[in-house]
């Protein structure tokens, strides 16, 4: 069993920044996939980014040109930076690791951006 926490969120303003932290319980050392996602009220959860051990990286278009994806090992924790956060960007983030053949979810930290 693998379990996530989340944390980072917050309430900003159009323009800021935020920094989003995924801390796994163990250390994870066979071949992982960890991606974040992210559900805004309305609307069906959708994928924002994905890193995996070997750091090949995907993004949302969404997203591409301003949140960059990165993974500490030794700290068995990835990171999601958010700049030039947009109203749009605003949602509850989840992030997912796919670890041994099972897949395991955080129960999220939500992001509220403002005009």
């Amino acid at each position: 069993q693998v379990q996530l926490l989340e944390s980072g969120g917050g309430s900003v303003q159009a323009g800021e920044s935020l920094r989003l932290s995924c801390a796994a319980s163990g250390n994870v050392y066979a071949y992982y996939h960890m991606s974040w996602y992210r559900q805004a009220e309305g609307r069906e959860r959708e994928f924002v980014s994905s890193i995996d051990t070997y750091s090949i990286i995907r993004y949302a278009d969404s997203v591409k040109d301003r949140f960059t994806i990165s993974h500490d090992k030794a700290k068995n924790t990835a990171y999601l930076q958010m700049n030039s956060l947009k109203p749009d960007d605003t949602a509850m983030y989840y992030c997912k690791i796919i670890y041994q053949g099972a897949s395991y979810w955080g129960q999220g930290t939500q992001v509220t951006v403002s005009s």
